[in-house]
């Protein structure tokens, strides 16, 4: 805490691109500045900038440094506004991160309803189909399906998410409808980029079944939005969260395939930083998400259950 006003300077002076700048932005004059700049690398035993004539130019450990120093003054900031406002203010930026599909088609009106209670909350959206790294992408929360293997991070449950296979009702009016797993080889499919998802596995009481898209034949895409667009367009049968596709199912652009044979769930979590404040904007947003993923798991639970299933004789 004895340079947290150095560190505030660096901060600045990273995202400006210059050191004169933050000290105007901060009352210091270029000298004085310069002089703490030093201070506080001496302080470090490391180079924060690389300096030239014209900018600033961060090293490798300066970048390092300036995510963790951001994530400080946030929660400090935040800390300040709580005191300040009452600890149920809710107001200020909320960066979070959603796969691309989910995030297009649902998270993204969630959103604007959560704006509705709480007008001062802005959002930064970051969509990617890979996990963010939350500290140095500067996120707040992402919502991702499955559980991330880094023991750093919370990750809390929010809804179940069957895979289901889903056709558009023209494809399905144009080749049928498989009946079982094995089926599948006789029918276009969609995959995706990552091999290991092309291997679906299945299973229907005690039975279990697998099918491997042959990506030669097959159209695919390392984009779930993309992969999504193309079952509705009737390019092929494809592997998607119940999630992404709850808008087509209730509009009929999509169906459910083989509903009766369940594919392994990957439950929808919230990620986060474990030590990370806690401020109450993203408290509130967390509740908020917990609530809709709860009432709308509901409604798309009538296209997960088909008749009962009667064994073959």
């Amino acid at each position: 805490m004895d340079n947290l006003g150095d560190i505030r300077l660096f901060v600045e002076a990273a995202n400006l691109g210059g050191l004169s700048a933050a000290g105007r932005k901060l009352g210091l004059s270029p000298a004085a500045a310069s002089a703490r700049l030093v201070k506080l690398e001496a302080a470090l035993h490391t180079r924060l900038f690389e300096r030239t004539t014209r900018q600033l130019r961060l090293t490798e450990e300066g970048r390092m440094y300036l995510a963790h120093c951001q994530l400080a003054l946030q929660a400090l900031d935040d800390a300040h506004a709580a005191l300040q406002a009452g600890s149920t203010v809710v107001r200020g930026k909320v960066r979070i991160s959603a796969t691309s599909d989910f995030g297009r088609h649902v998270l993204k009106g969630w959103l604007d309803e959560f704006n509705q209670h709480y007008p001062e909350v802005t959002f930064g959206l970051v969509l990617s189909d890979s996990l963010a790294n939350l500290l140095q992408d500067d996120l707040d929360l992402a919502v991702r399906f499955g559980v991330p293997p880094d023991s750093a991070l919370v990750a809390r449950r929010l809804a179940s998410n069957r895979r289901v296979l889903c056709a558009s009702p023209e494809y399905l009016a144009k080749h049928g409808t498989p009946g079982h797993p094995r089926d599948l080889e006789r029918f276009p499919c969609i995959g995706t980029a990552s091999g290991f998802t092309n291997e679906w596995h299945f299973a229907r009481g005690e039975e279990m079944a697998a099918y491997t898209v042959p990506l030669a034949a097959a159209r695919e895409t390392n984009d779930g939005a993309v992969a999504r667009e193309w079952a509705v367009a009737g390019y092929g049968i494809a592997m998607k969260s119940i999630w992404d596709i709850g808008a087509d199912l209730r509009a009929g652009r999509l169906s459910v395939v083989m509903p009766e044979w369940r594919s392994p769930d990957a439950p929808v979590h919230a990620i986060y930083q474990r030590n990370r404040y806690m401020a109450p904007r993203v408290r509130a947003l967390l509740d908020f998400l917990i609530e809709r993923f709860n009432t709308v798991s509901g409604e798309l639970d009538a296209y997960l259950n088909p008749p009962a299933h009667e064994s073959p004789s």
